[in-house]
């Protein structure tokens, strides 16, 4: 019976699963996301802007603005409110510069520059509008574009900042002679409608 039991042959093994085959040097749960993110540091961290510079570089384009520049840039948030200087110094600079460059100044001698609400009344603010709207780029030879900072300005060449820079020169102009012209007829009338009380009250005069 041993004998028998000997020749019988012994039953295969059962395939099994087979065992996972490991990489080396490389984690088993890796994350393709944070792989991708790793690589494009952009896709991570958001795309950079000019508000998500440090606000030390901030400050340094700050002090580069002049005074309009900066008061657009001071009334973007409360962040650049409190940040953006636009004091006393700032504000005789760009006077000084619209001087130098022969353009029109401020004619009001009560010209405040304790703070922007108060300096911005009267002509600052419809000088600050002809700047915005490139009304005084190019203005005579060699100028150039304020704004930009180029030597030609496109938007000056354009039909609608021409047409607007010659209605107020024009209207300018004849605004003053039609009151010019206003004054004596003015005068004339109020001598021919007076005249006859005039002559009845005094006597004589006629």
């Amino acid at each position: 019976m041993a004998s028998l039991i000997r020749r019988l042959p012994r039953p295969l093994p059962r395939p099994g699963p087979a065992p996972a085959k490991r990489t080396p040097n490389r984690p088993e749960n890796l994350d393709l996301d944070s792989t991708s993110a790793s690589a494009n540091p952009t896709r991570r961290a958001g795309k950079a802007s000019f508000s998500t510079l440090p606000p030390e570089i901030h400050i340094l384009i700050s002090k580069q603005l002049i005074y309009p520049d900066a008061l657009s840039l001071k009334h973007t948030n409360r962040y650049f409110y409190n940040l953006v200087d636009t004091g006393v110094r700032l504000k005789i600079a760009w006077l000084v510069e619209r001087r130098q460059l022969h353009l029109e100044c401020p004619n009001d001698r009560r010209c405040d520059l304790g703070s922007d609400l108060r300096f911005c009344r009267g002509s600052v603010r419809l000088l600050m509008q002809r700047r915005r709207e490139h009304i005084e780029c190019e203005s005579r030879p060699g100028l150039g574009c304020l704004i930009n900072g180029t030597a030609v300005c496109p938007q000056a060449r354009r039909l609608n900042t021409r047409l607007k820079r010659w209605l107020r020169v024009r209207l300018s102009i004849e605004v003053w002679g039609l009151l010019l012209a206003i004054v004596p007829l003015l005068l004339g009338w109020v001598l021919i409608c007076y005249t006859p009380f005039l002559t009845g009250l005094v006597p004589g005069l006629g």
